[in-house]
């Protein structure tokens, strides 16, 4: 076994630079604090190397490459963001990891609430919170404080602008108002699209909030229950729900959104993820009953229909990743499902991660290639991420049934 390089060198300063999709690179610089975490440095070119000694035909390993520990709480969400992990539990705290070192770059945000989303933007990044709030980070290399909150949602302006207003407050339980740009409950997921950033809430509701000045342009009574994912794809947003439903919205010119379409789930079951194929042309979501579902839209989005039903786990499917054909689930059987898209819909099972020791509540796939596969990264109820290596040529697997690669706890190669 081979072990991979660790170093103990100071971090550098990380320069700004572009990232792909709704995110971009953030840009800090600190000292790093490793006291309360365990990480494990691996190079890049290092990583390739080892990987290319590995024979991948017949079984396929997907290999632990490192396990971050430091949260106090239970992960509930990542993002890559440029050079770093940005990642946030339930216990309130926010770690920013750098790469290749693995190791804390800096903290913050601790004791704002817990923090159940996260995007990052720009030199911003957006964290929703159970107390029903969305604060936004400043990110800053002239300044000792890197991540810097600079505003909460909604703003002070934007309060103040309708609090006086009696036609500006919604019923949200008995006895109870609130100012409709408010949500009532715990915010459960963001996504960032076009230049809006949208918020679902377990109030039942979808805010949309303008990037630019982060006014709240919109409140929409978007569910019957908890609204538990997001995701925005080709002028569409895309809101699961554990009513059961996955409904799209969209918007022409500087209207208002509007309804799409529905896609029903099961009957009673909770649709706690959803993830939309490059093209917009499929949709899955992720359910309480461990399966994932998959949708065929049609060109005017007015019409879908469930194309797939894949029994992925044998209990509830909690997140999703999508990287290019392949699809990682991850489920609250503590494992990680992955799955080759096939042309109508189809999942096709290549194979199984496990290690984790909780339920896998959150995944991040890098778009990054190394050693002819991607880095797969997980968030878990037993407080730890997990970095994984998962080989993109396992999409041409023939063996569509094949037996299940449970993964040592290590950064070693076989």
């Amino acid at each position: 076994m081979v072990d991979l390089a660790v170093s103990e060198t100071k971090p550098s300063t990380p320069l700004l630079s572009a990232a792909s999709g709704t995110s971009s690179t953030c840009s800090a610089s600190s000292e790093a604090d490793d006291s309360s975490a365990t990480s494990l440095r691996f190079e890049l070119h290092d990583v390739k190397y080892q990987l290319s000694c590995i024979t991948l035909s017949g079984s396929y390993s997907y290999r632990s490459l490192a396990i971050l520990s430091g949260h106090i709480g239970s992960v509930s969400c990542l993002a890559l963001c440029g050079e770093f992990i940005l990642s946030a539990s339930q216990g309130k705290d926010i770690i920013v990891w750098q790469q290749p070192d693995l190791k804390i770059f800096t903290k913050f945000g601790q004791g704002d609430g817990s923090v159940k989303a996260l995007v990052t933007v720009g030199n911003q990044v957006f964290t929703a919170h159970q107390d029903s709030r969305i604060r936004v980070w400043k990110v800053s290399r002239r300044s000792e404080n890197i991540f810097r909150l600079v505003d909460t949602l909604p703003t002070t302006k934007d309060y103040l602008g309708k609090f006086m207003k009696q036609s500006n407050y919604v019923q949200t339980r008995r006895h109870h108002k609130k100012l409709w740009i408010e949500h009532a409950d715990s915010i459960s997921c963001l996504t960032v699209h076009n230049g809006l950033i949208y918020s679902g809430s377990w109030d039942k509701t979808l805010k949309v909030w303008r990037l630019s000045d982060l006014k709240c342009l919109e409140s929409i009574k978007a569910h019957d229950d908890a609204i538990n994912g997001l995701m925005a794809s080709n002028g569409i947003v895309y809101s699961a729900s554990a009513d059961g439903k996955i409904k799209a919205w969209g918007k022409e010119g500087k209207g208002s959104h509007s309804l799409k379409g529905i896609l029903e789930g099961h009957k009673d079951v909770s649709l706690n993820s959803v993830i939309v194929s490059e093209d917009g042309r499929w949709v899955y979501g992720g359910g309480s009953d461990g399966y994932v579902m998959a949708w065929e839209g049609s060109g005017n989005l007015l019409s879908w229909k469930v194309a797939r039903e894949t029994k992925a786990h044998q209990m509830a499917v909690l997140c999703m990743s999508l990287m290019g054909e392949i699809l990682c689930s991850g489920s609250a059987d503590k494992s990680i499902g992955i799955w080759k898209r096939e042309a109508y819909g189809e999942l096709i099972k290549v194979g199984v991660i496990s290690g984790h020791e909780g339920p896998i509540k959150c995944l991040q796939a890098s778009t990054r290639n190394v050693g002819g596969g991607f880095l797969l990264y997980s968030g878990s109820l037993d407080k730890s991420i997990r970095v994984w290596w998962v080989p993109k040529n396992s999409a041409n697997r023939d063996d569509t049934s094949p037996t299940e690669n449970t993964v040592e706890n290590s950064i070693c190669l076989c």
